[in-house]
């Protein structure tokens, strides 16, 4: 079994990928299939978490993988009423919904009674199948913290 404990930088063409959804790539150590059929396991610290586009290199430095973020179904709202995208977003974030934020759009992982929320907000709502990047957020690596206001 392969095993992957460090990212790379972009330089040398990827030998093969590792499609994974964003559950999956919030996840630092576990056992994957390779998008080739190679079985693998992933040993990284505790809160690395992977993008679309990510480099790993196995620890023997043989082989490299592209992370690919996997086609997963999502909500999506787009919207060109900047008010009405900021009161959506207020919202879903205020539920800690993890978005992804693009110029007039909003996307989300599907939840039937999220939709019906922005619904009621004058928004519509559609279903895609489509990778899912989530901002990062404003503590990136210092796990969930709250200050005092």
């Amino acid at each position: 079994m392969l095993e992957f404990e460090e990212k790379t930088q972009p330089g040398e063409q990827a030998h093969t990928s590792l499609t994974l959804a964003l559950e999956q790539r919030i996840k630092s150590r576990m056992k994957v299939t390779l998008d080739d059929g190679r079985k693998a396991g992933l040993f990284f610290e505790k809160g690395v978490s992977f993008q679309d586009g990510d480099l790993i290199i196995s620890t023997d430095r043989k082989v490299l993988v592209e992370i690919k973020a996997a086609r997963e179904p999502l909500s999506v709202v787009y919207c060109d009423t900047p008010l009405l995208l900021a009161r959506a977003s207020y919202h879903l974030g205020n539920r800690h919904v993890p978005l992804q934020i693009g110029e007039g759009v909003l996307r989300y992982q599907h939840d039937h009674v999220l939709d019906e929320m922005l619904r009621c907000l004058g928004l519509e709502v559609q279903t895609e199948l489509a990778p899912f990047q989530p901002e990062a957020g404003a503590y990136i690596g210092a796990g969930h913290v709250h200050h005092p206001g």
